[in-house]
């Protein structure tokens, strides 16, 4: 039987490459997209399906989730790869408005859960059901408090905030179905160059959707409950 994905996110960037890698493998790969205009041109362009979802509209989520168990009764993967970043503030907690932390919850760690929560009927259905959360170095606790650490000197508040939140849905998940075949697991892509990060980088968008791609498709024998990237597992 086939295996249906759902990318979100995915008309760009790094979710427009794990559903094309993901094809690659025989999978259908449903292009998620909050734009229908740009998300039905990475579809066509990648000869798979496409799906209007704004993960921060309930009725948006609730229509793509209905689509999808008419057209074809199940999901095998679930790729929670939206998300959005601030630009113009500094991230610094002092000067970081309530508006903006918001505005980033709201899609990167609301719409994960609301979104999850619309799909995990269908991911039940599958044989081997996979979650896989987009998140970021940027929410390890312990990374970020090493000043040895690249990364301790980047302080962004509402996006770094949003990705430590997204782990713990991610092993909260994990625990709830820890005895199902679904495994659900966190990836960081690293810093790739695409439109969130301004175009800068040290990893294509194609590299960086290669570990989303590999915890997508993990064997009966695979993790659940982990945090990784390419070189292996991040600290929490």
């Amino acid at each position: 039987m086939k295996t249906i994905a759902l990318i979100t996110g995915a008309n760009k960037g790094i979710g427009f490459e794990i559903a094309r890698q993901l094809g690659e493998l025989g999978v259908t790969a449903i292009v998620g997209a909050r734009d229908e205009k740009l998300g039905r041109a990475a579809a066509e362009k990648l000869g798979q399906p496409f799906v209007q979802i704004d993960v921060t509209d309930p009725e948006s989520i609730k229509k793509a989730a209905t689509y999808i168990d008419l057209a074809y009764g199940k999901l095998d993967i679930l790729v929670n790869n939206a998300g959005i970043t601030v630009s113009h503030e500094d991230g610094k907690p002092s000067t970081t408005s309530l508006e903006t932390i918001r505005s980033i919850y709201e899609t990167n760690v609301f719409g994960v859960v609301a979104v999850t929560n619309a799909f995990l009927p269908l991911l039940r259905k599958s044989l081997a059901g996979r979650i896989v959360n987009q998140s970021s170095e940027m929410g390890s606790l312990t990374n970020v408090l090493d000043q040895d650490h690249p990364i301790w000197h980047v302080n962004n508040l509402p996006y770094n905030s949003s990705k430590t939140a997204l782990n713990m849905i991610t092993v909260s998940y994990a625990k709830e179905l820890w005895d199902t075949p679904i495994k659900v697991n966190a990836v960081d892509p690293g810093w790739c160059r695409t439109d969130i990060t301004g175009g800068e980088g040290y990893k294509s968008a194609e590299q960086g959707a290669a570990i989303a791609v590999k915890l997508a498709t993990l064997d009966a024998d695979g993790p659940t409950a982990t945090f990784v990237q390419d070189q292996g597992t991040l600290p929490w």
